[in-house]
């Protein structure tokens, strides 16, 4: 039951999963959604706090316009309906990281509901798209963090820290439509592409910007009623959700088909074996005992507000996918990679609109740049070579003046000295291919007499041994050598 492979067998057998996920995310505002305390990652423990976020007696909330603000544009950008009116809730629960005792969140009035998100489906990612919907995007306060190492006596206690208390968060919840691991790796994927694309979180798991639990149940392929659900919490990437989902999936096959009852309950995923354990049993719905939260007035949006926050949505990647396709010549599969962030898009078309040929300029930053980034484990953001770079560099390719070999050298050096390349293409005396007849005519002859057999063996008829030659010759004149011009010199040299 181990390997990826049996899991999809069983994924395709006669049962059907049913997954549901539900995505926390980080607003990325200065201060708290309740409370002017700054919502700076990585404080000393307990400073970020005050007495609304610690819930003392008599302190009053006050909402953050900018939480509402950046709640709504994500909103939007999911494609849901924003509601007139919203009602914030006090949902009470009891636990270490709550200070309150409740948690201030919106219920059966969220801020927007009736969503969706295209996913690519099928082999190669391409013929299909599907419509998977999101039930509401609603806004709420985080809990604060329970710690169990890293202080004396962490091998007996439990520490709390509560800077994350108040923070502002949106849980986006999808509609139970996601039908495999895969749809929802990629359902995440557009989703985060989506919020980072309108800049209201960073979407950073490793500090908690971006949290999501996902709901999975298995039933009779056809049936309409769905099976018992478990609920898998505390993921920290994407590709462990889908391998979490992939054995729980299997897991509950496998009880079903060994004649026992799945049992609702919260399990957590160890990574190490590629198993999910139960946590704590939810056999019984938890009543949270929601009632409207009476220090917080009901949330009122109107059209005006809207069109404002409305004017301020971004191009979202699908659409910018669409029109760069078209206005520059590029292929869906550059547009694809060219727009992974909003800030490698944004620099991308700076460069192809100030290029001779965009299209060579999407080639080299493909070809080129973007495997140099990964060696250097570097962003886009932190390149050496900006894309203006990256555009003179295409125009001088394009009109002959360097070599693809040359290019090559001068991106090495420049991720070397860490300079852009317009500066290290001055500090290499501007180079440019040798176009000198006479000169390549030399290194030519030299090469055809240090090669007698393969000058034969070309005129006997193996054409091919023609590139032999052009190496030969670039590597002699230390890839300064026109090709074309190689090229043109060997084929008259050699009959």
């Amino acid at each position: 039951m181990s390997t990826s492979a049996e899991r999809s067998v069983a994924i395709r057998s006669s049962f059907e999963p049913v997954i549901g996920l539900e995505v926390h995310v980080q607003l990325l505002t200065a201060t708290k959604i309740f409370c002017s305390c700054s919502t700076r990652f990585g404080a000393p423990p307990n400073t970020n706090v005050c007495p609304v976020c610690l819930g003392m007696p008599g302190a009053l909330p006050v909402l953050n316009q900018k939480a509402v603000e950046f709640a709504t544009l994500a909103a939007m950008a999911l494609n849901c309906r924003i509601n007139e009116t919203s009602i914030f809730a006090r949902k009470n629960y009891f636990y270490p990281d709550l200070p309150k005792g409740y948690q201030i969140s919106q219920y059966d009035k969220p801020l927007a509901e009736h969503g969706f998100i295209e996913v690519p489906t099928g082999e190669g990612k391409k013929s299909e798209r599907k419509k998977i919907g999101i039930t509401r995007v609603h806004l709420e306060e985080d809990a604060g963090k329970s710690l169990h190492e890293g202080f004396p006596g962490s091998d007996e206690k439990t520490a709390i820290d509560l800077n994350r208390t108040g923070v502002p968060l949106i849980e986006i919840v999808s509609e139970p439509e996601i039908s495999s691991p895969d749809e929802a790796y990629e359902y995440l994927t557009r989703l985060k592409e989506i919020i980072l694309y309108t800049g209201v979180s960073d979407c950073n798991m490793e500090e908690g910007s971006l949290r999501c639990d996902a709901n999975v149940s298995v039933r009779p392929r056809g049936q309409k009623e769905f099976g018992t659900k478990t609920e898998i919490k505390n993921v920290n990437s994407f590709r462990f959700i889908r391998e979490a989902l992939e054995y729980e999936i299997t897991r509950q096959i496998d009880v079903i088909e060994s004649g026992g009852t799945v049992t609702q309950e919260t399990r957590l995923y160890n990574a190490n074996e590629g198993k999910t354990y139960g946590m704590r049993s939810k056999e019984q719905a938890h009543d949270y005992r929601y009632f409207p939260e009476p220090d917080l007035l009901p949330l009122v949006i109107d059209e005006k507000w809207r069109a404002e926050v409305a004017r301020t949505l971004p191009e979202l990647p699908e659409a910018r996918r669409a029109r760069m396709v078209k206005e520059y010549g590029i292929t869906e599969y550059d547009a694809q990679v060219l727009t992974f962030s909003r800030s490698l898009a944004d620099q991308f078309e700076e460069a192809a609109r100030a290029a001779k040929n965009p299209k060579r300029v999407a080639n080299l930053v493909q070809s080129e740049l973007v495997g140099r980034l990964k060696a250097k484990n570097l962003e886009i953001e932190h390149s050496p070579i900006s894309m203006r770079g990256v555009a003179a560099s295409a125009d001088l390719v394009g009109s002959g003046t360097i070599s693809g070999k040359m290019l090559k050298d001068l991106y090495d050096l420049a991720f070397e000295r860490g300079k852009d390349f317009p500066l290290v293409y001055e500090e290499e005396g501007r180079p440019q291919q040798s176009t000198d007849t006479s000169a390549l005519e030399k290194i030519i002859d030299e090469v055809l007499a240090a090669n007698p057999r393969q000058v034969e063996q070309y005129r006997g008829g193996k054409k091919t041994m023609l590139g032999f030659f052009v190496g030969q010759v670039m590597k002699a004149s230390k890839g300064q050598a026109s090709p074309q011009v190689v090229n043109e010199l060997l084929t008259r040299k050699l009959g």
